[in-house]
């Protein structure tokens, strides 16, 4: 498997300085700041990429469980709600997803849901994280 890489340069104060994301696929840069990530200011921060992250790597570890059980999804859509509380530290995510899935029951789409949220690659790094998981099956 390739080893990924990401970079982030910082230039000054922890409070009036600023800096740049970017990912090594080249397909994202941009700037982060302290009202970025702690306050309501414009650009991104580590929380918004590591929800981004999360929110992938779940949906494709989800959809691998489905179809290896043979229910391809039409459609699994996530988003990731990352709390930075105090210290700052990351307090918990929450994954929301819904995902059609056609001739499966409710209850198996749950299963695999937890079994997603438990088990991709991403879940695992984050493991002292608490992850909790809001699943909606559309029939």
């Amino acid at each position: 498997m390739p080893i990924r890489t990401s970079s982030a340069e910082w230039k000054g104060s922890l409070k009036d300085g600023a800096g740049i994301m970017s990912l090594g696929s080249r397909a994202y840069e941009g700037p982060f700041t302290f009202a970025s990530r702690f306050e309501s200011g414009p650009g991104t921060n580590p929380e918004e990429l590591i929800g981004a992250a999360i929110a992938g790597c779940y949906s494709m570890f989800l959809s691998a469980l489905l179809t290896s059980a043979g229910f391809v999804p039409t459609r699994i859509f996530t988003s990731a709600s990352v709390d930075l509380g105090e210290g700052p530290t990351i307090t918990s995510i929450t994954l929301n997803t819904e995902a059609e899935v056609p001739r499966l029951s409710e209850t198996a789409f749950l299963e695999k849901a937890e079994e997603a949220k438990k088990n991709c690659p991403v879940s695992k790094a984050l493991a002292g994280t608490e992850i909790k998981l809001v699943a909606k099956f559309i029939e």
